[in-house]
C-alpha cells in the first residue's frame, strides 16, 4: 500500500497541476474550487485503478509485488466490478474521516483517526479464509500471486 501511495502521488500531482494551470486557479482555493479539485483527483485515481485492474489486473505496485486482482471465478475484472471495487475500498477510510469531521480534529489527530480506522478494518481479512478485505468480498474479487 505504501508503494502504491508513492506512485499515486505522481498521478495526483500531475492531475492537480494540469487542473490548476488550465483553470488559472491559485491558492488559497475557494471552497467550491477545492471541492472541484478533490472530485477531479478522486476520479483520476479511480480511473487509474479501473484501467489497471481491467487491462492486466495489476497496478504498477501490484506488478512489482507479483500480485494480481481477479474475479472469484479467476477471470479478469470488468469495468463495472472494477469501479465498484474502487468505490467500496473507500470504506477503509470512512471511519477515520467521519471521526475527524465530527470532532473537528487537527491534522495530527486526523492522521491517528485515519490510521486507527484503517487498521481496524484491515483485521477483517483475518477472519476470511481467503484473506480478502470487505470490498473484495462485496465485489467477488481477490488478490492472487502471479507465478514467476
Amino acid at each position: 500500500m505504501a508503494y502504491e501511495a508513492v506512485l499515486l502521488l505522481g498521478v495526483i500531482f500531475a492531475v492537480s497541476f494540469m487542473l490548476l494551470v488550465s483553470m488559472r486557479w491559485s491558492y488559497p482555493l475557494t471552497a467550491g474550487r477545492r471541492a472541484a479539485l478533490q472530485l477531479v483527483v478522486f476520479i483520476a485515481v479511480g480511473a487509474y485503478f479501473v484501467y489497471c485492474w481491467t487491462r492486466t489486473g495489476q497496478t504498477l505496485a501490484l506488478k512489482t509485488w507479483r500480485l494480481k486482482v481477479i474475479s472469484a471465478d479467476e477471470s479478469p475484472l470488468g469495468v463495472g466490478r472494477a469501479i465498484a471495487r474502487y468505490l467500496l475500498a473507500w470504506h477503509l477510510w470512512i471511519p477515520g474521516l467521519a471521526v475527524s469531521a465530527l470532532l473537528e480534529l487537527n491534522l495530527s489527530w486526523t492522521l491517528i483517526a485515519l490510521a486507527t480506522g484503517f487498521a481496524v478494518l484491515l483485521t477483517s481479512a483475518l477472519i476470511d479464509p481467503q484473506r480478502r478485505l470487505l470490498h473484495d468480498r462485496w465485489t467477488g474479487t481477490r488478490i492472487v500471486r502471479v507465478p514467476e
